[in-house]
């Protein structure tokens, strides 16, 4: 009985020991931050819509810090580059709620297209009647086209 006793005792000792060395030889790679503003449509509420979106992407893996503004449609994501990417972020918020409700892309100003009051005024009455959004602000707070906005007056976003 003492045998099998020191016997089984070995055989855990050297489990434990294969395991902790296994742990030892994952070396942790340094955080690459990188930031990203997502243009996010589809939101219709500030509690509802943006702190769901924000409390989200709070918690995904690789975001180290998310901030979602409900009256300008922007989502700001500071996330570690080893761990996920802008790509995975816009897929990840295209993806709550089911797929249905939000689309996310990248807020590009060099892509952005000054919207003109009339275009800002087809864009709300879209957004009302679509429950979708055209125009957002910018980070110098001009009203540009999103990307993915498919208006006759969005439709040029380079001039």
């Amino acid at each position: 009985m003492k045998i099998k006793n020191i016997f089984l005792s070995a055989i855990i000792t050297c489990f434990v020991v294969v395991g902790c060395k296994k742990g030892e030889n994952k070396k942790a790679l340094p955080v690459q931050k990188e930031n990203v503003s997502l243009a996010i449509s589809g939101m219709t509420c500030e509690i509802g819509c943006a702190k769901t979106i924000e409390s989200k992407l709070s918690k995904k893996e690789g975001v180290l810090d998310a901030k979602v503004v409900f009256k300008d449609s922007i989502a700001t994501v500071e996330f570690d580059a080893n761990k996920t990417s802008k790509k995975d972020l816009i897929a990840f918020v295209d993806g709550i709620a089911g797929g249905e409700l939000y689309k996310a892309s990248v807020a590009s100003e060099k892509e952005a297209h000054t919207c003109t009051e009339n275009c800002k005024e087809n864009c709300k009455m879209k957004m009302k009647a679509e429950k979708s959004k055209c125009c957002t602000k910018d980070s110098d707070g001009k009203m540009v086209c999103l990307e993915d906005c498919k208006m006759a007056c969005c439709a040029d976003k380079k001039s």
